[in-house]
């Protein structure tokens, strides 16, 4: 078994004051940072997802600005790994494969951002692959959602992804849980 952490989307546009603020974004990026903290202390690998907006219309991501950027609470170091991407999928067309098969990894922890889209898309992607994952909840964050008339809350889009991506897809848990 060879680990290695994934941290998805932790990006300025998802924080207050960004294009598309999530709820919870601050609380998670610090429970990501812990676990960043924690993965390079024991010298495991560590890659940054980094997603670029390039389709016509986009209104945040968008290349080249501050939103874009990889916020400070995670801050890559120069030696890590940055993939970039530009769907929900972080495996999908990046060299995010590749790089983990020349590191010989097997199971992946992952958190970031957003629960019900590129956190969503990547976990089920990576079981397709034959990854084992670890999914640390309160080191994600989403948004309100609407669907026909209904407000769905974030912690309710939360908490529904957390719980059909549980068992099936990862294993579910919290920061605390993780790190013990």
């Amino acid at each position: 078994m060879k680990e290695t952490l994934l941290l998805i989307d932790i990006q300025n546009d998802y924080f207050p004051g960004g294009r598309m603020e999530l709820a919870g974004m601050e609380d998670a990026s610090k429970k990501a940072a812990g676990l960043l903290k924690a993965f390079r202390a024991s010298g495991k690998p560590v890659f940054f997802i980094k997603h670029l907006s390039t389709r016509p219309g986009a209104s945040f991501f968008i290349p080249g600005t501050p939103g874009a950027e990889i916020h400070d609470s995670v801050q890559p170091l120069s030696e890590e790994t940055v993939i970039e991407k530009h769907f929900p999928n972080s495996f999908f067309q990046t060299e995010l494969l590749s790089r983990l098969n020349e590191e010989n990894v097997t199971d992946l922890v992952i958190c970031g951002a957003m629960s019900h889209m590129c956190i969503d898309t990547t976990v089920r992607a990576a079981k397709e692959l034959g990854f084992t994952s670890t999914l640390i909840a309160d080191a994600c964050a989403t948004r309100d959602l609407k669907f026909k008339d209904e407000l769905l809350p974030a912690s309710t889009v939360h908490a529904s992804f957390m719980a059909a991506l549980d068992g099936m897809f990862a294993k579910v848990m919290t920061t605390e849980e993780y790190l013990v």
